[in-house]
């Protein structure tokens, strides 16, 4: 097994994990591209709004796989989350995602 292939097994059963577990998606594009497609059933904060927005995530009371259009920002949203003791992870590009949950 490949490193690659390593790293994003882990990542995908650990989507897997956070899905069993009722997690909630989070989709961190503008609302321009969300308009454009998401991910039904997801939630929508802009990245520039995730830390202002910690305690309203932390009331979900569950886990988050963060998305966005290649996995850049939902990294660092997840990132943020779990500096908040949220815990969170990096779902990558929102279609890629759609594919998984």
């Amino acid at each position: 097994m490949g490193l690659l292939n390593f790293l994003f097994g882990t990542k995908n059963k650990a989507i897997q994990d956070f899905k069993k577990r009722d997690a909630v998606i989070l989709d961190v594009r503008t609302k321009k591209e969300w308009d454009a497609g998401h991910i039904d059933g997801a939630k929508h904060i802009p990245l520039q709004e995730v830390s202002a927005k910690v305690s309203t995530i932390k009331e979900w009371n569950k886990p988050v796989i963060t998305c966005c259009l290649s996995g850049g920002r939902s990294g660092q949203a997840a990132a943020i989350l779990t500096k908040n003791d949220i815990e969170a992870v990096n779902g990558g590009g929102w279609k890629s995602l759609q594919k998984k949950v």
